[in-house]
């Protein structure tokens, strides 16, 4: 049963972004959605949820606190307007675009809480409807969006939360960090912003030549209205919501370290090599093992053999990957928006995804996946990719892994040292997190929600694993 979790919203602010010319004020700005951004368009908000230790029972400190977390912020939206602005759709617009007026702000809202911080702040299982009240609300209607919506928890003399929430439509989870890190930096160092923290708008070297955009639009409206015109549908930025898991869903985090990479990479390369036992003079064929490859194989294989049920059941995985480099031309890092893609994979029916080799199976399959991007482009096949999805057996078992280590979401400091935790709120029950140590060591932390004797189970198989290589 959950601890008690009372919520008392303290204040709402509206925080609008602060030119730095008085003189010279923000005008309006706006963008078009690429089809990076319209095949993301019903995908419901990237939700997470940043665990700050603060120790102190000085009111005015925590005043102060507040006071300079929502000047930062002022200053941070001048370069992310944007996140300021509402998704929004011009009657004689063939797709929606994303419009900040002067005057548009975010909604910021002040909570207390009087449940354990440590509680939502360590690693172990608890019952996953318990962030909902840590997480903002999107606010939406037949017009428009907003595209972000942000609220600091307070757990008096032990730390605070920010919740944040982004409209999946407008930007991917590397842009979302970004944001946070830029805020944090602001927090922290004052103006002017990093280079690698200022984000880039122009979206000309997108190039669309299949009209992607709006095939992707078409397809995700007609999932959502009988009728085919899409002028006449209603509330359109309403995105795929799904349910709060019941009492009976938990959410927990496994590590896994350095060296516990390294063991499961020796050990996968040994289970590839008896596998793949040349009966004559052909060469094994060659694995892509990187550290994210081994982990999400791990991850997988051990939530296929948690789950039990049918042996038969087919096992797909869907892993995301960066386009920013793999464009042509590529775009830099600090592109703001959707660049990046969802791809999915074929590991294999449970039974043999279960077995002792399964993690090598699955490890070649992912490696082989992402060495397609490479080879063939990531725009192979991009015409079908959301169709695919729709075409899964009703029975099969699907894991998606989302987020990456390679986002550094840790290294959002506000000036009280790197957080406690970060939650990646939004994984459900067919996801899950995969991101960088929070200790810099190297290694991942996995986020999942699952049926508590599932979960016994995966933690149970989860280290032992290790124990047996």
């Amino acid at each position: 049963m959950a601890p008690p979790n009372s919520i008392k919203i303290l204040k709402i602010s509206h925080i609008a972004p602060q030119p730095s010319d008085p003189h010279e004020p923000i005008t309006e700005f706006s963008l078009p959605l690429t089809f990076l951004d319209t095949f993301c368009f019903k995908f419901p908000p990237v939700e997470c949820l940043f665990f700050y230790s603060l120790k102190s029972s000085d009111p005015s400190l925590m005043a102060c606190t507040l006071s300079k977390l929502k000047h930062s912020l002022s200053l941070t939206l001048k370069h992310f307007l944007p996140l300021a602005g509402n998704l929004t759709w011009p009657p004689n617009s063939p797709k929606p675009i994303i419009l900040y007026k002067p005057g548009n702000a975010i909604s910021l809202t002040v909570a207390e809480s009087t449940a354990d911080f440590h509680h939502f702040s360590s690693d172990h299982a608890r019952e996953a409807s318990e962030s909902r009240s840590l997480i903002p609300n999107l606010l939406t209607n037949d017009m428009s969006s907003l595209i972000m919506a942000l609220q600091i928890t307070l757990f008096p003399n032990t730390g605070l939360c920010i919740g944040a929430t982004f409209h999946h439509a407008v930007l991917d989870g590397k842009s979302s960090a970004m944001f946070m890190k830029s805020w944090a930096y602001v927090t922290k160092h004052n103006p002017p912003l990093l280079p690698e923290l200022t984000p880039f708008y122009d979206r000309t070297a997108i190039k669309d030549p299949k009209g992607l955009d709006t095939l992707y639009l078409d397809r995700w409206l007609a999932k959502t209205s009988s009728d085919s015109g899409r002028s006449r549908l209603r509330r359109p930025f309403d995105h795929w919501s799904e349910s709060e898991p019941p009492s009976d869903w938990v959410r927990s985090t496994f590590h896994l370290t350095g060296g516990e990479i390294e063991k499961l990479r020796t050990w996968v390369l040994n289970q590839w090599e008896k596998k793949n036992e040349p009966a004559n003079d052909f060469k094994t064929p060659t694995l892509r093992l990187s550290s994210f490859v081994l982990a999400s194989a791990h991850v997988l294989t051990t939530m296929v053999r948690a789950a039990k049920g049918e042996v038969s059941r087919k096992v797909y995985f869907v892993v995301s990957a960066d386009y920013r480099r793999r464009l042509d031309p590529p775009l830099p890092e600090n592109y703001f928006g959707n660049c990046a893609g969802c791809h999915l994979g074929y590991a294999g029916e449970a039974r043999e995804v279960s077995e002792e080799g399964g993690a090598a199976i699955v490890a070649a399959k992912i490696g082989d996946l992402i060495k397609g991007l490479e080879k063939k482009g990531v725009l192979e096949g991009a015409e079908e990719r959301l169709k695919r999805w729709g075409v899964l057996e009703p029975e099969s078992q699907l894991i998606a892994v989302t987020w990456s280590p390679q986002l550094g979401i840790y290294g959002s400091d506000f000036g009280w040292g790197r957080p406690e935790k970060v939650e990646i709120a939004s994984v459900r029950r067919k996801s899950i997190s995969l991101m960088e140590s929070r200790d810099g060591s190297g290694g991942f932390e996995v986020g999942l929600v699952l049926k508590k004797p599932e979960m016994d189970r995966f933690g149970s198989l989860f280290g032992t694993n290790f124990k047996a290589l």
